[in-house]
Formats: C-alpha cells, sequence, structure tokens
C-alpha cells in the first residue's frame, strides 16, 4: 500500500486554514448536538451556501466536523436533561440519565467520550484502509454497474432506514419524480416545468435540502418541544473508574464493530447502529436486567457505535459517489456545489479532497476527546436560550442563505414550499430522507440507464448479463421481495411453547 498520498493528506489538513475549519465544525456539530431539534443534517443544509466562499477541501472539512461533532454533542443533553439532542443518542438516554440520577454523570460523559474517541478512531482507520481499495474496484463500473447500484441504493434506504417502510418508499418515489422536473439532458424536452423557466432548469438541490432539513425541523420542532425541560445533573468527577473501564471496554469495541458495519451498509447510520449496538450488549449480558437503571455499558455501546458509524458512512460516498444517509446525501451535494464529483475518480482526480478529508477527522476526533468535558459547563448554559429566540434567527439566516446561492427570490419561496412539505411528511410520518436521497440517485440512475441502454443497442437483458450490474441487480431482487421471504419463514416455523411468567431465566454464560 502506497502510504505517500496519505501522509500528503496529512499535509493538506494541516494546513493552517483547514485546522480551523476543522475546528469551527467540530464545534458548531456539538453545539447543534446539544440542542435538541437542530440535528447535523438541519445545520449542512442550512449552511449549504456558505459554502460557496470557501476552498473544497476546508468546506468538506467543516461539514464533516459537524457531522461526526454532533454525535457527541447529544450525548451531553441525553445524560443530564434526559433529552436526546441528536436522534442517535435516544438509547443512551436510558442508562445515561439513569447514571446521572445517581451522581454519576461524569462518569457517564467520560465513557461516552472515551467510547466515542476510541470507535471514531477505529473507524477512521478502517476507512482509510478500505475506502481506496473499494475505490480501485469500482473504476471498472460503467453506467450499467452505476444504473444498478442507484437502484439497490434508493431500495435499502426505503427499506432498511427507520420508520414505516411504505412511507420510506412513497417518499423516495416522490424524490424520483422531483429529479425528473426540468429539460431533458438527452432529448431537450421539458418536463413538468409548466410553462415556467425558473422549472425548466429544474429544481436545485439546495432548497431543497434547505427546506426538508432545515426550515421544516425548525416548524416541526416549535410546535413539539415540550416545555417540561429537567434541571441539568451535576457533573462530578468526569473520570471513569477502573472497574467503569474494566465493565464497558467490550461494549466499546463490539460497538466500533458494529458502527463501522452499519454505517457503510445503505439506510444503515449512526440511529441504526447505535440502537443495534445496545441491543447487542442488552442480549449477551450476564444481567441484562440492569440496563435502564444505569449500566456504563448502556452508555459505552451505543454512543462508540453511532461514532463508528458516522465516520464509516463516508466509505460509499468517496468511493462509489452513493450516499449511505440523508446527512451524506447533503455532503455530496455539497461536493458537487464545488464542481467535484464524488466517486472513484476522486481518489486520482482530487486526493487533496479525498485524503484532506478522511485524515481531518484523525485530528477532529482528537480535538472532541479534549473539549467534550471541560465544555460541558458551557453547553448546559446555551441549553437555557429559549427555542422562541432561536427560531427565528435559524429561519432568518436560512432564507437569506437561500437567496445568496443565486440572488433569486425563486429559491426563498421553494425553500419554504419544501420547507412546508417536511413540516407536513413528518406531521404524517413519513421521513424527508429517503425523499432526498432518491432525489439525488435519480439522475445517477436515470443517466446511467439510458447511457447503458444505447450501448446495449436497446436490449434491457444487457443489465443482467454483465457480472457486476447482474450481481447488483440479484441484490435489487432480493432485497425486495425479503418481507415475502421473511412471512413465509415465520409460517413455517413451529409457535415459541408458552413459558410461565414465574419460571427461572437460565443466566447467560457467554
Amino acid at each position: 500500500m502506497d502510504i505517500s498520498p496519505i501522509l500528503n493528506g496529512f499535509g493538506v489538513v494541516l494546513e493552517p486554514s483547514n485546522l480551523l475549519y476543522c475546528l469551527i465544525g467540530v464545534i458548531i456539530g456539538m453545539l447543534i448536538g446539544v440542542l435538541p431539534g437542530l440535528g447535523p443534517g438541519a445545520t449542512i443544509a442550512i449552511l449549504l451556501p456558505i459554502t460557496y466562499g470557501i476552498g473544497p477541501v476546508s468546506a468538506i472539512i467543516m461539514l464533516a466536523g459537524i457531522f461526526y461533532g454532533a454525535q457527541y454533542g447529544g450525548t451531553i443533553t441525553s445524560v443530564l436533561l434526559r433529552l436526546p439532542g441528536e436522534a442517535s443518542s435516544v438509547v443512551t438516554v436510558f442508562d445515561g440519565f439513569a447514571l446521572a440520577r445517581q451522581g454519576k454523570a461524569g462518569t457517564a460523559l467520560g465513557i461516552a467520550a472515551i467510547g466515542s474517541f476510541i470507535g471514531g478512531t477505529v473507524s477512521i482507520v478502517g476507512l482509510t484502509v478500505l475506502a481506496p481499495v473499494v475505490a480501485g474496484f469500482a473504476l471498472d463500473f460503467g453506467p450499467p454497474e452505476y444504473a444498478a447500484l442507484g437502484v439497490l441504493g434508493v431500495l435499502l434506504i426505503s427499506s432498511v432506514g427507520n420508520g414505516n417502510k411504505l412511507k420510506a418508499i412513497i417518499a423516495a418515489c416522490v424524490g424520483l419524480l422531483i429529479a425528473t422536473v426540468g429539460r431533458d439532458t438527452f432529448t431537450g424536452a421539458e418536463r413538468f416545468t409548466f410553462d415556467s423557466l425558473n422549472l425548466a432548469e429544474g429544481i436545485d438541490f439546495i432548497p431543497i435540502a434547505m427546506g426538508l432539513f432545515g426550515l421544516s425541523e425548525i416548524l416541526y420542532n416549535l410546535e413539539e418541544r415540550h416545555n417540561q425541560v429537567h434541571a441539568p445533573a451535576k457533573v462530578g468527577n468526569v473520570w471513569p473508574s477502573r472497574q467503569d473501564l474494566r465493565q464497558s471496554g467490550g461494549a466499546i469495541g463490539r460497538g466500533s464493530l458494529i458502527g463501522f458495519v452499519l454505517g457503510v451498509l445503505p439506510g444503515g447510520g449512526a440511529v441504526l447502529s447505535s440502537l443495534a449496538a445496545y441491543a447487542f450488549e442488552k442480549r449477551r449480558a450476564k444481567q441484562p436486567e440492569r440496563f435502564g437503571k444505569g449500566a456504563v455499558e448502556g452508555v459505552a455501546a451505543p454512543e462508540t457505535a453511532n461514532n463508528a458509524a458516522a465516520t464509516s458512512s463516508f466509505i460509499p460516498l468517496l468511493t462509489l459517489g452513493i450516499p449511505a444517509n440523508a446527512t451524506m446525501a447533503l455532503m455530496f451535494g455539497a461536493l458537487l456545489i464545488q464542481g467535484i464529483q464524488p466517486g472513484p475518480q476522486l481518489v486520482t482526480e482530487h486526493p487533496d479532497v479525498f485524503w484532506g478529508v478522511i485524515n481531518s477527522m484523525y485530528i477532529g476526533n482528537i480535538l472532541l476527546l479534549i473539549m467534550s468535558i471541560p465544555m460541558v459547563g458551557v453547553f448546559v448554559k446555551i441549553l437555557r436560550v429559549r427555542p422562541a429566540i432561536l427560531a427565528p434567527i435559524t429561519v432568518l439566516i436560512t432564507l437569506l442563505g437561500a437567496y445568496t446561492v443565486n440572488n433569486n427570490v425563486y429559491d426563498i419561496f421553494l425553500v419554504i414550499a419544501f420547507g412546508l412539505l417536511g413540516y407536513l411528511m413528518k406531521k404524517f410520518g413519513f421521513e424527508p430522507g429517503p425523499l432526498v436521497l432518491a432525489f439525488v440517485l435519480g439522475s445517477m440512475i436515470e443517466n446511467s440507464s439510458r447511457q447503458a441502454l444505447l450501448i446495449f443497442g436497446g436490449n434491457p437483458t444487457g443489465f443482467f448479463t454483465r457480472p457486476i450490474s447482474g450481481t447488483v441487480l440479484a441484490l435489487v431482487v432480493i432485497v425486495a421481495f425479503l418481507p415475502l421471504i421473511r412471512k413465509a419463514v415465520r409460517r413455517k416455523t413451529p409457535a415459541p411453547v408458552d413459558v410461565p411468567v414465574d419460571a427461572p431465566v437460565e443466566e447467560k454464560t457467554s
């Protein structure tokens, strides 16, 4: 393995300006992680217009810092207030707040910081080793392979992600439909433009992202956020005892692995990995009844896993150009804004971006570990700022940011329209993530499919005769029929024998 590009990447990230943007990203990430409601997706969407005036490496380093910084910020409110600042910190509430009530808030925050650092570092090492290998493999991909990968990505995101599967598929279909608006790139024919000159150019990614993630989050949280905020628990000694470290060591190791694997999968990400890591630890524990009552493993496992997943989700984006989750779709858009196409060519055409962003995570992770504990007091004070003050300021910044992209009032109306759409989607249980991801992948699916059909002379069976595209399409069929397969297996499986409630439970030996 040639390590000279990796070393050059460290040279890029250690430039003072890039170090500064890394620090800014991590601090913003921790801040918005602390503030319940405004997650990394909304913040990245709101800040997208700002990245126009920043170099590509610095911009992506800052946005990446916001993403993984928010994973730890959400822990603070979960532990101190029983209020998860970030969706991936929901399960941390169970044992984190219980520890805080026992006077061990510092221990919970310390374990979370150590687990986040180790999980993030393990994942960055995996990213450093695997990303060039995957990118090298993907260089053999052509239009048929990209078309098949795009279809698989949309399907996985819709079926593997959180929430109602049917609603996710409907949202993805709406995203694909919106991607067709505008002038056909092959024939020049206008589609769904209604004779509007603005729509003839298609719908830009930025207003969609700012509306669906930024404005809708603000509207939804203003309505939903409950007023009964607990008084923050006192933070004592933040250094865990030897027993706490020994107890949580295995959970941190397993959480790193679970987070890394689930982060790579489309539809996985930080939320799913934290839930999976918590469930796994509880299942294998000798005393599962301790979970929910202050088990340090219940904090260590999810906090390790969500940081590991946040990092590994960059692998499909940087190597294949396929965003694994909604936040990666925003990163995809940020790279396109900078004139950079994510994918296998990124390693050779923009090595400064590829290795600069990856290596910045090593620095950002160390910054997180250093700043996380001393800044707890500051974050607690920030929590006292009322949403009624923050929300109007954020809305104003969002709308001004949308206008400055093209200096066009039309973009403001688009942001408002998608903001209202995102608000209604949340109200009725539709996640905006599948819509945005399908919109991003829609153009790739359409263009690659049509290019592939030209190559095959209009014969669609060509997709199945190529080894890679044929394999990917076989996976598409399996994923599509997976629910039916599961139902069939359950019908054939005999029903479990009822066990009396007061029957003794056999202790697990592992």
